[in-house]
Formats: C-alpha cells, sequence, structure tokens
C-alpha cells in the first residue's frame, strides 16, 4: 500500500495505517529496544521499577524531609515528591521518545537503505518503549500515592486518553526530529537544548499558582501544561482533567503528528544518498 498517495488518502489516515499495518514490527521493535537497553543487567527490566521508587524515596527525603515542599492545588496540600513525580512521568516520555527519534535514522543506516523497510517506524519505536516506561513508573507512582496520601481514585481510568494525546504528539515530533536529524547533524544538541528549555517554561517542578500574571501567557501557549495538570487531577486530586486545555493539547497533537508525517515522506527520498 503506498501511503504517500496524499491525494486519495488522507495525511492522518495513512500515518495511522502506516503504523497499524505495521504494529508486528513495531512490537517486535521495542520488545527488543528494552531488552538492549538493560542487555548483561543483573536486574534486567527490573530497573525500570527500582529506577522511580528511588527517585520518590530520594524526593521524599530531600524535599519533604530536609525543606519541607508542598504542592498546593486549590484548598489541597499535596506531598512535593508525588506531585513532582507526576508531572515528571509524562514529560520524561515525552523528551525521551522525541530525542531519541532524533538520531533514529542516523544510527540505523543499513535499514534506512533498505528499500522495503518501513523507516517509518524507527520514530515510532522509540516513543513507544519511553510510553512502557512511563506506564512502568507509573505503578511505583500509584503505590507511593497510596502510601504517602493513603488514597486512590477512579478517574485514573481516564489516564490512557492522556497517554493517546502524548502519544500523538511525541511519534509527530519524533518523525519531524528523525528527518531534521538526517540534514541537520547538530539537530541532538540543539533539541536537547529545546527540550531543557521547554521542561522549565513547563509547571513542573513549580506550582501554576506563583507564576506571575505577565508570565501566565507562556502556561497558556504551552501545549504540555495542560497535560501534566490533568495527568495530576486524574490520579492525584480525583477530579476530571481540563477538557478545555486539553483541546489545545489535541489540536497541537493532531498538527504534530499530521505535519511530522507529511515532512517524513516528503524528505525521506533522500534519506539514503545523505547517509
Amino acid at each position: 500500500m503506498n501511503y504517500q498517495a496524499s491525494e486519495k488518502i488522507p495525511l492522518w489516515r495513512a500515518a495511522g495505517a502506516l503504523v497499524s499495518e505495521h504494529r508486528g514490527l513495531i512490537r517486535s521493535m521495542v520488545r527488543r529496544e528494552l531488552m538492549n537497553r538493560y542487555k548483561g543487567s543483573v536486574m534486567g527490566l527490573a530497573w525500570t521499577i527500582i529506577t522511580p521508587a528511588v527517585m520518590i524515596v530520594i524526593f521524599t527525603i530531600i524535599f519533604s524531609g530536609i525543606f519541607n515542599a508542598s504542592f498546593k492545588s486549590g484548598d489541597r496540600v499535596f506531598s512535593f515528591p508525588v506531585y513532582l513525580f507526576c508531572g515528571l512521568l509524562p514529560w520524561i516520555a515525552f523528551s525521551e521518545g522525541v530525542q531519541r527519534a532524533t538520531s533514529a535514522l542516523t544510527e540505523n543506516t543499513n535499514l534506512v537503505k533498505r528499500v522495503v523497510f518501513p523507516i517509518e517506524a524507527l520514530p515510532v519505536n522509540h516513543a513507544l518503549a519511553a510510553l512502557v516506561h512511563q506506564l512502568l513508573g507509573t505503578v511505583v507512582l500509584l503505590a507511593a500515592i497510596l502510601i504517602l496520601e493513603r488514597a486512590l481514585y477512579l478517574t485514573a481510568l481516564l489516564m490512557p486518553l492522556l497517554l493517546g494525546l502524548q502519544l500523538l504528539a511525541t511519534i509527530g515530533l519524533g518523525w519531524l526530529m528523525a528527518s531534521l536529524g538526517v540534514f541537520i547533524r547538530d539537530m541532538p544538541q540543539f533539541n536537547q537544548l529545546m527540550l531543557m528549555t521547554w521542561l522549565y517554561l513547563t509547571p513542573i517542578f513549580y506550582p501554576e499558582n506563583i507564576i506571575p500574571p505577565r508570565f501566565q501567557w507562556l502556561i497558556t501557549l504551552n501545549p504540555m501544561a495542560p497535560l501534566i495538570r490533568s495527568y495530576r487531577r486524574i490520579l492525584l486530586e480525583g477530579r476530571m482533567p481540563d477538557w478545555r486545555g486539553l483541546c489545545f493539547t489535541l489540536v497541537f497533537a493532531a498538527f504534530c503528528f499530521i505535519f511530522g508525517y507529511w515532512w517524513f515522506e516528503r524528505t525521506k527520498a533522500a534519506f539514503a544518498d545523505v547517509l
């Protein structure tokens, strides 16, 4: 099937069909990605649980034990470690998926030069592998919420909706960055700087209510802010997501997915020559 025939097939449908058709290949690539990351390790995939657990313990000791820090949302005060970790988990998955996709093609030139290999699957592989780490980290987060906040909420069942939006944006930006990484070899460094700046402009390490009014526009125009806010609402507060903000995130994610796929398909004919 020729997914590049955009005259007959809408781009969003072509991109979705490509991911669906090669889901078996993508599944095996994700499995291999996870296994290779911990190859030779004694603990293996257990590190995906151990690492976030240790992070929460460290956050608890430093921020709650030493600095007595806390997050306030409305009339409720939350433990700083779980509130911070709840925002960090989706961001780490998002940024890791985008960053690793930037060099996905340059690190797999042998696959890029194979005519029959669907190279569009390479950025998707990194996005899904990062999502698996987030899901395993969420298990630890839920355990920490139960221990520190003594509560779990049914609104957590809405998490797949947020994961879908996040994955859509990650894959779309991954396609775009993978293509740019072929032609601009400084792209991984630039991308890392961009993601670090974006991280600090997103209310993860600080609550939104301390942002001065003159800088509120930075949050309004940040598509990741409603996503992080919604994760915290459904997991920590037992409230509905920020539906209005998520509409903006949905537009951003859909645009990234469609434009990223369009750009990748438009430029991939030159990949083999450049690499």
